[in-house]
């Protein structure tokens, strides 16, 4: 039995759904942020809708918010979970935890507090590392995966140092954020100018101003944001050797991976098939690296169609027929 959001106490701080710009209409009506305590830590989670759980994981330097004009739709038939991991937004930024070991054990423990022991997850950039090690390290918890625009360090091919022109445009701030301290020297005050040129570069359809500016400022509006925001890269060493290990095993569950043309393209299919032996592969044209919000329409299509079986599964097995029947 899922946990009602009724029953978690309520954020409202700014990054929660009652202070964030322009959301699709009727969004609230739906949507409402919580705080979930799993034992560990306190995240932010915005949780609405109806059905079998799915869980959303957006990447770096974002927040839940990336996955709003995906979550109307998406909550006709789910109960979603957007949430901000660890370091991220209105959750806990402690100094430590950011290998994507850690980061999986927090989301297990996040839905485990919900009330879901078993789920599907969608994942983007750093949402798609944390996607695999939850797979690979706790396979009986995912029904389903779906990521979208990275590369997984440890388990992709390692890029030469000095590679293309074009992939150290894409590339550089690998290096730049696993610096120790002086990156956020650098950064501080000039949030717009680093965090800005990170998406105008690596989108093929430009990101709205009003969510830019958001996504900024959250990331401004508090040094430990700054820190947290490097620390996913930091801790890469760490969760190299995890991927190193994890690549000896295959993954049996679902994967759908989705690229954009403009940006990793089928890379994404490429490095979910080092690890994973059932991979559809999808590569969405005209889109950059932020496919939820480049094209949703396109992306909300294909999950639609990837997560039809576990929805359709789910709904059967939790009808009155079903339990009564002890199906």
């Amino acid at each position: 039995m899922s946990l009602s959001p009724t029953h978690l106490p309520t954020s409202e701080g700014p990054g929660s759904v009652s202070q964030v710009p322009n959301l699709p209409a009727r969004f609230t009506n739906t949507f409402t942020s919580q705080y979930v305590d799993t034992g560990e830590l306190r995240l932010h989670a915005v949780i609405g809708g109806e059905g079998p759980p799915l869980l959303l994981l957006a990447g770096w330097p974002q927040t839940w918010y990336a996955w709003r004009l995906l979550m109307p739709t998406l909550a006709q038939d789910f109960q979603v979970v957007a949430v901000d991991p660890r370091g991220v937004g209105l959750s806990d930024k402690p100094l430590d935890g950011y290998d994507t070991g850690t980061l999986a054990r927090d989301m297990v423990a996040l839905m485990g507090s919900l009330g879901h022991q078993r789920f599907a997850l969608v994942g983007h950039d750093v949402g798609m590392w944390t996607g695999y090690a939850l797979a690979a390290d706790h396979p009986d918890r995912l029904d389903r995966l779906a990521v979208a625009e990275a590369a997984i360090p440890g388990l992709s091919p390692a890029p030469p140092l000095l590679g293309s022109r074009e992939a150290n445009d894409r590339l550089w701030h690998f290096a730049f954020n696993r610096l120790t301290d002086v990156n956020e020297q650098l950064v501080s005050g000039r949030e717009h100018l680093y965090f800005g040129h990170q998406f105008a570069t690596k989108s093929a359809k430009a990101l709205p101003d009003y969510a830019v500016q958001h996504y900024v400022d959250t990331l401004a509006a508090d040094p430990e944001a700054l820190r947290s925001s490097f620390e996913f890269y930091r801790a890469l060493d760490t969760t190299i050797a995890q991927n190193q290990e994890r690549k000896t095993r295959q993954l049996s569950l679902p994967v759908l991976a989705i690229g954009g043309a403009e940006n990793l393209g089928a890379s994404v299919s490429e490095t979910m098939k080092l690890a994973a032996d059932d991979v559809e592969s999808l590569v969405l044209p005209e889109c950059g690296h932020y496919p939820a919000e480049e094209a949703p329409e396109a992306m909300l299509s294909a999950l639609t169609a990837f997560l039809a079986p576990y929805r359709d599964r789910r709904t059967a097995a939790d009808s009155p027929t079903a339990r009564e029947t002890g199906a």
